[in-house]
């Protein structure tokens, strides 16, 4: 018997309903728009990229040879652990949900907090790379110098336009990741076309993409192969968006696990062949590693100054797509923080939660934490302006900080609940039984090992000098979460547990007032 699609709406917001959560978000995306927005999320022309010049300085051409697959490798594992997570537990509060469930609350409080740092670091960087491509490109049309100010401010203007189209509504923003996902593959095919056809008979040997020794660092080449690891480990972020959104999503079980897996593996495969090309139009490393964008002036080198324009605009505006999709999820990223700030709050693990965890009966978006996922964003990266403007002799990039911060918190939160699982299952309160339709089998345990192993190095690597700034902030950041636990966890944090407690005819109640009020009257709020 065919099971339609309002058959599987139903069979969704029962699912959800189990986990004591009414279907408040509405429900209408499907595979692709969910491998969409994190596929957009990781951008890798966004993240390869804007720290293209981070990667080429310290690991030379070697660094997209054998860095990029390097990571990719053990993301993908990362991937299928965190995949097999969300087919079993599919709530909105993905990574926090998932430690809560597999140990207690407090696991979970942290993972939360952990995963929003990283998450705003993300957001924060992925615009702040869109801020500095977009400055200088502006600043040719309009005729004025880009400095750190006007960065800044190009920055505020792509930060609020994101928080805009978040808040307008998900199906708008739907679409616009079903259209990024495109227009990433578009624009990078686009790119390695173009770079072998204006340079063919100028492009480096293959053998020159894996030359490893060669650094333009002052650092000794292995330790500089490891800090340049940067590049590819922050490209590979967000795919957790996958499972933040999975409450928008249609048969969340199947279609989220994919979306996390496979967004890493098309990024991967796409990426490398881009890189590829980009890295053989090198004419000299060296005059590009002391340029101010060093792939800004590769491409110039190579297509010529105004065809190079044309091609640098193109990729400004996948970056945009990058930052809609980042907020949308806290953004990896708008839209992934959001979601994940939202569901968050639902169990009143923030201050002013119950402000934080409303829903715009308009748009069916989480339009407050939208806003604030904005507001923590912009204070990120302005924080690091300040500072620089006291110390204007700072050796260290804005963008360096905030992905590094980004990576550790990021990693160290996807962490924990895989290693809550594997003491889950010694113990024996994670069986085979709680797995969702796409598990990993007997590979799940080596899989999870081998996960834990790269977090718990990358994200030691990720603080190691010139990176220290990320491990201060990382430090006085958990401090204050410290602080926290003693003056906020004890007397108001809930848990996910909590909403177990909450009535089949409170659900109800609350699915039919947000259908009422937004008119959107979809199979995802039907009553049972």
């Amino acid at each position: 018997m065919n099971q339609t699609k309002d058959d599987q709406l139903l069979l969704d917001k029962k699912e959800l309903n189990k986990f004591g959560y009414a279907q408040e978000l509405l429900r209408s995306m499907g595979g692709f728009s969910n491998f969409a927005i994190s596929f957009s999320i990781i951008s890798i022309l966004t993240g390869a990229i804007s720290l293209y010049g981070h990667g080429l300085t310290y690991g030379g051409p070697g660094m997209m040879g054998y860095g990029w697959p390097l990571v990719a490798l053990f993301v993908l594992l990362i991937a299928a652990a965190l995949a097999e997570l969300a087919s079993a537990i599919p709530t909105a509060g993905a990574l926090y949900h998932w430690a809560s469930v597999l140990a207690n609350k407090r696991w979970g409080w942290y993972t939360a907090w952990i995963n929003l740092i990283g998450q705003i670091g993300i957001v924060a960087g992925i615009d702040y790379s869109a801020a500095l491509f977009a400055d200088p490109l502006l600043s040719d049309v309009f005729g004025y110098t880009s400095t750190d100010t006007t960065i800044l401010i190009t920055f505020v203007v792509i930060l609020l336009s994101h928080g805009i189209c978040n808040h307008v509504g998900i199906r708008m923003v739907a679409k616009l990741n079903d259209f990024s996902a495109w227009y990433h593959i578009i624009i990078a095919a686009g790119l390695v076309v173009t770079l072998a056809f204006f340079t063919k008979s100028d492009l480096q040997p293959v053998s020159y993409l894996f030359k490893v020794g060669e650094t333009f660092s002052d650092k000794p080449y292995a330790l500089a192969f490891l800090i340049g690891l940067l590049q590819a480990q922050w490209t590979f972020t967000g795919y957790d968006a996958s499972a933040h959104t999975i409450e928008e999503t249609v048969n969340p079980r199947i279609r989220a696990p994919w979306g996390i897996f496979t967004s890493v593996a098309y990024s991967f495969v796409f990426g490398f062949i881009m890189l590829a090309f980009v890295t053989l139009s090198i004419k000299d490393a060296g005059a590009a590693t002391a340029a101010d964008n060093a792939f800004i002036y590769v491409i110039s080198e190579a297509l010529g100054g105004t065809f190079g324009k044309v091609i640098l605009w193109l990729i400004t505006l996948a970056m945009w797509f990058c930052g809609l999709s980042s907020i949308t999820s806290f953004s990896r990223m708008m839209y992934a923080f959001s979601r994940m700030m939202y569901a968050f709050s639902r169990d009143k693990g923030m201050p002013f939660s119950k402000h934080w965890a409303e829903i715009s009966k308009k748009y069916r978006t989480p339009a407050k934490a939208i806003w604030l996922s904005v507001t923590l964003s912009f204070l990120l990266a302005f924080i690091d302006y300040i500072i620089k403007m006291i110390n204007p002799d700072a050796t260290y990039g804005t963008l360096i900080f905030l992905t590094a911060v980004s990576v550790v918190g990021l990693y160290v939160a996807y962490g924990i609940p895989i290693f809550l699982k594997l003491l889950a299952q010694r113990k024996g309160t994670f069986q085979p039984k709680h797995l969702g339709p796409w598990n990993l089998g007997k590979y799940s345990t080596i899989i999870s090992v081998l996960s834990l192993i790269w977090i718990i190095f990358i994200s030691i690597v990720m603080m190691i000098p010139p990176n220290e700034n990320a491990a201060y902030a990382m430090i006085g950041m958990m401090v204050i979460l410290v602080i926290m636990d003693f003056s906020y966890y004890r007397n108001h944090f809930e848990g996910p547990q909590a909403a177990l407690r909450t009535s089949k005819a409170d659900l109800q109640k609350r699915e039919r007032e947000l259908e009422l009020s937004s008119g959107l009257g979809t199979g995802s709020t039907t009553s049972i």
